[in-house]
C-alpha cells in the first residue's frame, strides 16, 4: 500500500509491474489475508497500529476485487487494466503531437524490438505496444528473481523498451500536473 501510493505518484510503470507482482504474490499466498498478514504485513514491525490495518484492509480490498474479478489463477485488476489503457492513450495522442519529435523518434528505435516480443509472444494486435512493453519488462524481472538467465539480445531490447516506458512514465506524470501543452 504505502509502495503502490508513492509508485502511482512518482512513476506509473513502476507502479503497473509493481501491482502486477503484488498479484503474483497475494495469489502465491492463495488469496488469503492471514498468509499475506504473514508474509507481508508482519515484515514491517515498526508500524502504528492504524496503519497496520489500514494495510490489512487495502490488502484485504485487492484480494475480494481479484476474486470479484475472477483472476485468482491469472489476469490482471480491471482497475490496472485501466492505468495501462490510460498509458496507451497518453501514448498514441504523443505520437500525434508534432511538437513530440523525440518521443516519436525513441518510439520508432524501440519498435523492432516490440515487433520481435510481439512475434515471440504470439501476441495478436488487440495487445497494444504499451502493453507490451510493460509484459516484457515483467517478464524480465521474473527472470531475474528467479535467478535466470537473460540473453544478451533481450538485454539490449529491454534497455530499449525501459528507456521507452520511462519516457512515457515522465509524460504520464507531466500530463497528470499539467505540465503539457496540446494544441
Amino acid at each position: 500500500m504505502l509502495i503502490a501510493k508513492q509508485k502511482k505518484k512518482e512513476n506509473i510503470a513502476e507502479y503497473v509491474l509493481y501491482m502486477w507482482q503484488l498479484e503474483d504474490i497475494l495469489r502465491a499466498c492463495s488469496l488469503n489475508i492471514e498468509s499475506v498478514k504473514a508474509a507481508i504485513v508482519d515484515r514491517y514491525t515498526d508500524l502504528q497500529e492504524d496503519v497496520r490495518c489500514e494495510m490489512i484492509e487495502w490488502y484485504d480490498n485487492l484480494i475480494e476485487m481479484m476474486k470479484k474479478e475472477q483472476i485468482e489463477s491469472k489476469g490482471h485488476l480491471q482497475v490496472i487494466k485501466n492505468t495501462v489503457s490510460d498509458m496507451n492513450d497518453l501514448h498514441n495522442q504523443l505520437l500525434q503531437t508534432p511538437k513530440e519529435i523525440q518521443y516519436n523518434a525513441l518510439f520508432f528505435k524501440t519498435l523492432p524490438f516490440l515487433v520481435e516480443f510481439r512475434n515471440k509472444l504470439k501476441a495478436g494486435e488487440e495487445t497494444d505496444d504499451i502493453e507490451l512493453s510493460l509484459n516484457a519488462l515483467y517478464g524480465v524481472l521474473l527472470l531475474k528473481l528467479q535467478k535466470k538467465e537473460v540473453t544478451k539480445e533481450t538485454q539490449v531490447a529491454i534497455e530499449h523498451i525501459s528507456k521507452f516506458i520511462a519516457t512515457l512514465s515522465a509524460k504520464y506524470k507531466a500530463d497528470a500536473n499539467g505540465e503539457i501543452e496540446w494544441d
